[in-house]
């Protein structure tokens, strides 16, 4: 009987995680191959995992809500049609070489008489959210679920993972925490205890600040990306020390060649031509200019990155945000990079886009003036030190500079709003480049083809 474990796969230079949003099949299922066997969603992307071989779904190591690292084993497919025995996360810890299964067969039979006189645990009497993975092994080593409460957890929003547990449960053994008397005691004279890498740490549980709700009130969970998006902008504030600068820009001769263009421009590239490529190709050149902020901060290390990655960031239909990334923006005309912000842009309000297409960025440009803003304070993007944001392009009366003498006319004007990061960037350096973007923009040659 052959087993084939199901790795989660590798969807991206820098994707290490997935969620589990959804089992496309259950245990019993047949797979073909190249079948969807479950859906995943990263930080930012949602995708399904296809299954390499045919065969039966005889086990799912992880749940629903479960986050599971770049190649973990999330599932086992029998791909002869036989079931073969795995009735627990001990014996698979054990069964390791072909001497394995008499031990095995002993294992289950004193784990199955220690289940006999365990209570049967009630996970609803806790505030917290345990995966099944973590409830199963705490059912089988006994942890109460006080215990349970009180185990710091590793994973996404202090979750408790699969190594977090295991790694109580070796401390319990080993005697670095106290354990209750229970059928552990039998199991551990035949399972060896689990090595983990970080000690266990007990927190006590903070009390959120409570919100009054009144009849009238409704009550609306967040979706899982805004929970995603509201701990990252939440961390990002609370690593960086925000600063911003504003500057504002005469576009005029921008929108007068667009107006004039536009039309030409997707007759023969077939794309619509917005004014976000034309603020990209400006960024991006700045960029070049000042590598200064091209940079990502490792603890207490500075990356100076290489290659320049501009993240666009998107609204969705849903109201979520996405940043799509245009990878070596430099490298692009303004065809190529209209072409590869309209085709990001639509795949993203598709939900078309692929875990890669979010990945890898080292600035963003954000475009607050889509909603009418004139300018705004992003937060940044982590682990970049800027994010751009471009303001509401308006008509406003301004003072024009002529050799004759200066005059009141009327301008196309927009706000530039720069935040960095203050821990690597100094208000020389952030001023300095949104000076330059503005300079290349208000520069724009109204001659130039497209």
């Amino acid at each position: 009987m052959a087993r084939f474990e199901l790795k989660l796969p590798k969807m991206g230079e820098s994707v290490a995680e997935a969620t589990i949003t959804n089992w496309l099949k259950e245990v019993g299922d047949k797979i073909e191959a190249d079948e969807a066997v479950l859906e995943i969603a990263t930080d930012k992307v949602d995708s399904e995992v296809p299954s390499e071989v045919s065969g039966i779904l005889v086990e799912k190591l992880f749940g629903k809500d479960d986050l599971v690292q770049v190649g973990q084993t999330i599932a086992i497919i029998e791909t002869e049609g036989g079931v073969e025995t795995a009735s627990s996360f001990l014996v698979d810890k054990v069964v390791e070489d072909e001497a394995a299964p008499a031990a095995a067969a002993e294992i289950e039979k004193t784990i199955d008489a220690a289940k006999e006189t365990v209570t049967p645990q009630d996970f609803s009497t806790s505030d917290k959210f345990f995966s099944p993975l973590v409830k199963n092994i705490a059912k089988e080593e006994g942890v109460s679920v006080a215990e349970l409460e009180n185990v710091q957890g590793s994973g996404k929003d202090g979750r408790v993972t699969k190594e977090d547990i295991l790694k109580y449960v070796d401390d319990r053994k080993s005697g670095a925490v106290a354990a209750p008397k229970a059928v552990t005691e039998t199991v551990k004279e035949v399972v060896a205890p689990v090595k983990a890498a970080q000690p266990v740490v007990v927190q006590k549980s903070q009390q959120a600040v409570p919100v009054s709700v009144n009849g009238g009130d409704e009550i609306i969970e967040m979706d899982r990306m805004r929970k995603l998006i509201s701990g990252y902008m939440v961390a990002s504030v609370q690593t960086s020390a925000h600063v911003q600068s504003f500057i504002e820009v005469d576009v005029t001769n921008i929108v007068k060649w667009r107006d004039k263009v536009k039309a030409a421009f997707e007759k023969r590239e077939g794309e619509k031509l917005t004014f976000t490529p034309i603020m990209m190709e400006a960024v991006a050149k700045a960029l070049k200019d000042f590598p200064g902020m091209n940079i990502s901060v490792d603890g207490d290390y500075i990356i100076k990155k290489k290659n320049i990655n501009l993240g666009m960031a998107a609204a969705l239909p849903n109201g979520n945000l996405i940043v799509p990334v245009i990878k070596n923006a430099d490298q692009l005309n303004l065809v190529g990079m209209a072409k590869a912000v309209n085709d990001l842009g639509n795949r993203a309000k598709a939900g078309k886009l692929k875990p890669d297409d979010t990945q890898g960025g080292t600035y963003t440009v954000t475009n607050v003036g889509t909603f009418g803003s004139v300018f705004g304070t992003p937060i940044i993007n982590q682990p970049q030190v800027g994010i751009l944001a471009l303001g509401a392009i308006r008509k406003v009366p301004a003072v024009i500079e002529t050799p004759e003498g200066d005059f009141i006319g009327i301008r196309q004007k927009m706000f530039l709003s720069h935040s960095y990061d203050h821990r690597v960037v100094d208000g020389a350096l952030g001023g300095s480049f949104v000076k330059r973007v503005a300079e290349y923009l208000e520069a724009f040659d109204v001659d130039r083809d497209f």
